[in-house]
């Protein structure tokens, strides 16, 4: 049955599905280049440590411009922005896909991180404004939105090996153009057209210094390796990073329509929460990130091999995300849930920091990576929906943006931190598979100790206890 002859009713479901599809590709974006980077870094000529930046382009982006997606949402309508955000991210596939140096992958990845900026926020928007008005329905779609993120890293780190090893590492961008054809197509005939005309200005100060801001700290930390951490060249990036973040905050103080009003984090437990988001993020990528670099370049798996042995880890996600948190919530409320989480997820890093030069899928990576993911799934969740609720209801797309934000920084920062101690330790160095597996190993245990400090500022932080509802446990913001 074609849209255009559905009922109103079924015509709803099919804009969830596209909702949900658009959710999907903006976390495969940022898992399906894992399995491809070593690839990546040959034909480019990547450094190891500049290598994460095919990452963190992309994360700064989306993050840092992710609250400037949901004002942009506001003022100028749901749909336009979502059709707006699906332009500039097929503009920025092909641009990541065809480059042919280390310049132009990043500003392609970059590219895509600000078109999905503006697809995530107007794609939660046109969520509520279908199913807001009832409730048992809005838990339903919420469910099957936030399914799609789990999902989404679960295809990419598949896909990313199939794509990688049978066609080119080109097409793990340019699987995103047909994509975007698609939802240009259909967004006009499925999505609601209301949700403009909200008055006001855009706070483009505040989105260039907390953007550039956040950018400044993760080149600086990622440099520093190369150019020493006591030089005056790291301290001043540092310095200028967070002298951009103290502007940022300054005018989001002093502006009558801000960005991120500040008074949104009265609210009892959404810095809490937050800051467990964050530093799940900050413990979560790097992970995922010298995992992938372990198995190809020490282990010596291809691309499609290296993508097929992360599928169980990232399965274990989406099970745990749709059905394991959500029990545990239930009956242990979310405060226990995510301290337990990331205290899992801890132990799993401490097992993974044992791998060793000469070791083997079954013993190094396996059993470790399922303990990992199975702390990644028990914390996200109430982090997730305890941050959202916290909020007042009109503010809820509000916290919502600031909790998406907030992880996505802690990927960008944590990675970028992680990347200078392996380095430091050894991951410079292509070939070596002793100081390779150092470098890594260095990297799990510094992951290890950001998700420790995570589940102890949780213990001490949150004071929400009680069981959280469904709606509640649902991923609505995405990871």
């Amino acid at each position: 049955m074609s849209t255009s002859s559905a009922s109103p009713a079924a015509r709803r479901w099919w804009a969830l599905a596209l909702i949900a599809l658009a959710q999907f590709m903006v976390i495969m974006d940022t898992s399906i280049i894992g399995v491809a980077l070593p690839r990546i870094q040959e034909d480019l000529g990547f450094s190891q440590e500049n290598l994460s930046w095919v990452f963190n382009a992309y994360v700064v982006a989306f993050g840092g411009l992710l609250l400037l997606g949901g004002r942009l949402s506001d003022l100028f309508g749901a749909r336009r922005l979502f059709s707006a955000g699906w332009v500039v991210l097929l503009a920025g596939s092909v641009l990541a896909g065809a480059a042919g140096n280390v310049a132009v992958e990043l500003a392609g990845r970059a590219v895509q991180g600000v078109g999905s900026a503006l697809i995530a926020p107007a794609a939660l928007t046109l969520l509520m404004m279908l199913f807001g008005s009832e409730p048992k329905e809005l838990t339903k779609a919420l469910a099957l939105y936030g399914a799609a993120a789990p999902a989404g890293g679960t295809a990419g780190v598949f896909l990313g090996g199939v794509i990688t090893e049978y066609v080119t590492w080109s097409w793990v961008f340019y699987i995103n153009i047909p994509i975007a054809i698609l939802a240009l197509v259909a967004a006009p005939a499925l999505m609601p057209s209301g949700g403009a005309g909200a008055r006001g200005s855009i706070d483009v100060v505040g989105a260039l210094t907390v953007t550039l801001g956040l950018g400044a700290l993760v080149y600086a930390v990622v440099r520093a390796p190369e150019t020493g951490w006591a030089s005056a060249g790291t301290w001043g990036v540092l310095a200028v990073g967070v002298v951009l973040l103290g502007v940022f905050l300054a005018v989001q103080a002093g502006r009558r329509e801000p960005l991120m009003p500040l008074s949104v984090f009265r609210a009892p437990d959404l810095g809490a929460a937050n800051l467990a988001q964050l530093l799940l993020g900050a413990a979560w990528i790097p992970m995922w990130f010298f995992l992938n670099l372990y198995l190809q370049q020490v282990l010596g798996y291809s691309a499609f091999p290296s993508g097929a042995a992360l599928l169980p880890m990232t399965a274990l996600i989406m099970l745990g995300m749709i059905v394991i948190a959500p029990r545990v919530i239930g009956r242990f409320g979310p405060k226990a849930a995510t301290v337990a989480g990331l205290a899992v997820l801890a132990a799993g890093m401490g097992w993974l920091s044992l791998i060793r030069p000469d070791g083997n899928f079954w013993v190094d990576v396996l059993p470790a990576s399922l303990v990992a993911a199975l702390g990644m799934s028990l914390a996200f969740i109430p982090s997730l929906g305890t941050a959202i609720s916290s909020a007042r209801p009109e503010e809820g797309g509000l916290a919502s943006g600031i909790v998406n934000t907030g992880y996505q920084v802690g990927s960008a920062l944590g990675l970028a931190a992680m990347t200078a101690v392996a380095s430091s330790r050894g991951a410079d160095e292509p070939g070596d598979p002793s100081a390779l597996t150092d470098g890594f190993s260095s990297a799990f245990v510094g992951a290890g100790l950001i998700a420790l400090a995570g589940a102890a500022l949780a213990a001490a932080t949150l004071r929400s206890a009680r069981p959280a509802s469904p709606a509640e446990q649902s991923p609505a913001a995405g990871r």
